[in-house]
């Protein structure tokens, strides 16, 4: 048998960074995905970026934050550029 890897032309492939954040604030990564698609170019490699975070809801274009069951939650909401409602995380 041989070596999938072996038959392919990793000319074709583009660089790949990925980054392990560890545990970080929703919001915070948020921004930081923000800026980095923001000034990203042709030249930038593309990211993986492994976080974990504590609970959190996003509130998206479509949300109404009236939506929200438990206006008092410790949850953090944080407003999001993505469609959709409310997403628990």
């Amino acid at each position: 048998m041989t070596d999938p890897k072996a038959e392919l032309d990793q000319s074709k492939f583009s660089p790949l960074e990925i980054f392990d954040l560890g545990c970080r604030e929703y919001s915070e990564i948020y921004e930081q995905m923000r800026t980095f698609t923001a000034v990203r170019d042709g030249n930038t490699p593309d990211q993986i970026w492994l976080v974990e975070h504590p609970p959190v809801f996003t509130l998206g274009q479509a949300g109404d934050s009236s939506h929200l069951l438990d206006e008092k939650t410790a949850i953090p909401v944080v407003k999001v550029d993505r469609g959709g409602q409310i997403t628990y995380h």
